[in-house]
């Protein structure tokens, strides 16, 4: 058996992506409170804002009708169809007892996005997610205490990841998301030295959510919420 490595985190997070997706349909207000009875700790959607100005979660940002389809920027809120929740409906019907990890997919979200936790949510326990370094940096001190998270891989880090781990540290981004066949024990261990939180998405198996855990990452990402609250318990034991 893998030998245990303390994560960087009090504890570690169970991110259900797009809310329960491998029982319910995905980004529903019904998947995401189904993931919070099955012991998500966390909650992972997309973002994309509205034409009047709403933050909205969803995948693709794109509102398929039947003749032809629309960018989620090109409708109202009202005119979107009734399972496309809001950011404000995910904490109304909710609560905010729980992490969140938003993927800016549209980067004109950000600002509602930052308004609507620091009305309805719980800062410390948001995260905000986006590839493109530069803009997360514009956003350091804007976003009341919420963590920013790069997004990428490990061949993108083209100077190595030791010198990341330094970028991120040195730019004020917390936390760095990778897919987790880039991740290992070592790599956890690097990026903590620098006091970075190290977050992992796709573990979908058993095996492979208490491997993810037992090698330090502070948060795991899956479809199952429930596979994921199982591993927890195997790996605190």
């Amino acid at each position: 058996m893998q030998e245990r490595i303390s994560p960087l985190i009090d504890r570690q997070i169970t991110f259900a992506h797009r809310g329960a997706r491998a029982h319910l349909r995905e980004n529903t207000i019904e998947a995401f409170e189904l993931a919070i009875r099955l012991g998500a700790s966390g909650l992972e959607s997309d973002t994309w804002i509205t034409r009047d100005g709403i933050a909205v979660l969803d995948h693709d940002g794109i509102v398929k009708g039947r003749l032809r389809s629309k960018p989620i920027a090109s409708v109202n809120r009202d005119a979107l169809p009734d399972w496309i929740p809001s950011l404000k409906d995910l904490y109304v019907r909710c609560g905010s007892d729980f992490h969140v990890s938003l993927d800016i997919k549209d980067i004109d979200s950000m600002a509602d996005v930052v308004h609507t936790v620091a009305e309805y949510g719980r800062p410390e326990k948001t995260w905000l997610c986006h590839p493109d370094l530069t803009f997360l940096e514009s956003w350091i001190g804007r976003v009341d205490g919420a963590h920013l998270v790069h997004s990428t891989r490990l061949k993108a880090m083209s100077l190595g990841p030791e010198r990341h781990a330094a970028t991120l540290r040195d730019r004020g981004i917390s936390t760095v998301n990778m897919p987790f066949p880039d991740w290992n024990g070592g790599l956890v261990a690097l990026f903590h030295r620098f006091n970075i939180f190290c977050f992992g998405w796709n573990l979908q198996y058993p095996e492979v959510l208490t491997t993810g855990l037992r090698m330090g990452l502070d948060g795991v990402f899956s479809d199952w919420p429930d596979r994921a609250t199982d591993a927890m318990r195997t790996v605190n034991g």
